[in-house]
C-alpha cells in the first residue's frame, strides 16, 4: 500500500484556501482577547515587561491554537458522516495516512493563524529581543503543542455522534490558558488557584515562550514545556489510534 498522505493534506489545504475565512475566523477571537486586554485591562496589570503585549502574546498564541484544533475534528467528524472516511479506508493506500492528512493539516493552518497573529501583535507595539535561534525553538514549542492538541482533537472527531459533541471538548482547552501565567504572574492569585496555575502545561509553556523572546536564556521552564507537551501527545496518539481501529471496524 502507498503512502497517500500528500495527496489527502493536499485536499484538505485545498478546502482550507478556497474558504480562508477558516484561518481569519481562528484568529479573530485571539486578535479581540489581545486588543481588549491590552487597552482596556493592560494599565491596570502589573508584569516584568514594559509593554503588556509582551507579556500577553505568548498566552494568545496558545488560545489560537486551541481553537483552530478544534477544526480538525469538525473535519474528521463531515469526513465520517458523509461517507468520505468509508471510501478512503477501501483505497489501496496506508490507512493511517488519513489521520496524518487531518493532523498535518492543522499544523499549517494553526501556523499560518499564529503568523496573523503575531503581525498584529507587532502592530500594536510588540517587540523582542529574540535571535533567529529563540525564534526556531518558539516555533518548534508551538509545533509540538499543535501536534498533541491535534491529536486530542482526533479522538472526539472521530467517536463523536453530533457536530455539538465533537467541538464540545474544545472549550476548556481554550479558557485553560485563564487559569495560568498567560494574563497575569501567578504570584497575584489566591494559594489554590495559583498551585493548579503553575503545575498545570499552559503555565510552562507560556513561561518557556515568554523567556526565548525576552530573556534568550533558557530555564527549566523549556523542559517541563517539552515534556508536558510530548507526554501529551504520545498519550493523545495511542487514544486516537485505538479510536481510528474501532471506526475501521
Amino acid at each position: 500500500m502507498k503512502n497517500k498522505t500528500g495527496v489527502l493534506l493536499g485536499r484538505l489545504m485545498c478546502n482550507i484556501l478556497r474558504s480562508p475565512d477558516t484561518i481569519i475566523t481562528v484568529a479573530i477571537t485571539p486578535i479581540m482577547m489581545m486588543l481588549l486586554f491590552v487597552y482596556v485591562f493592560g494599565g491596570s496589570i502589573e508584569t516584568s515587561t514594559d509593554n503588556y503585549v509582551n507579556y500577553l502574546l505568548p498566552g494568545i498564541l496558545l488560545m489560537a491554537i486551541a481553537s483552530g484544533v478544534a477544526y480538525t475534528t469538525l473535519r474528521l467528524f463531515n469526513d465520517i458522516k458523509s461517507g468520505l472516511m468509508a471510501r478512503f479506508i477501501t483505497m489501496p493506500f496506508k490507512r493511517s495516512s488519513i489521520l496524518w492528512a487531518h493532523v498535518l493539516t492543522s499544523l499549517v493552518s494553526n501556523a499560518l493563524t499564529v503568523v496573523v497573529v503575531i503581525l498584529v501583535a507587532f502592530l500594536m507595539g510588540f517587540r523582542s529581543s529574540a535571535d533567529i535561534l529563540d525564534w526556531l525553538a518558539v516555533a518548534g514549542i508551538l509545533g509540538l503543542f499543535t501536534l498533541a492538541l491535534t491529536w486530542i482533537a482526533v479522538i472526539p472527531g472521530l467517536k463523536a455522534k453530533s457536530m455539538e459533541g465533537a467541538t464540545a471538548y474544545s472549550y476548556p482547552l481554550i479558557f485553560l490558558p485563564f487559569i495560568s501565567s498567560a494574563f497575569v504572574p501567578t504570584e497575584t492569585m489566591p494559594k489554590i488557584v495559583r498551585a493548579f496555575a503553575e503545575n498545570q502545561p499552559v503555565t510552562s509553556i507560556v513561561n518557556a515562550i515568554r523567556t526565548l523572546l525576552y530573556e534568550g536564556s533558557v530555564g527549566s521552564d523549556i523542559w517541563i514545556a517539552l515534556s508536558w507537551c510530548i507526554g501529551i501527545m504520545v498519550i493523545a496518539y495511542f487514544f486516537a489510534i485505538k479510536a481510528f481501529k474501532r471506526q475501521l471496524g
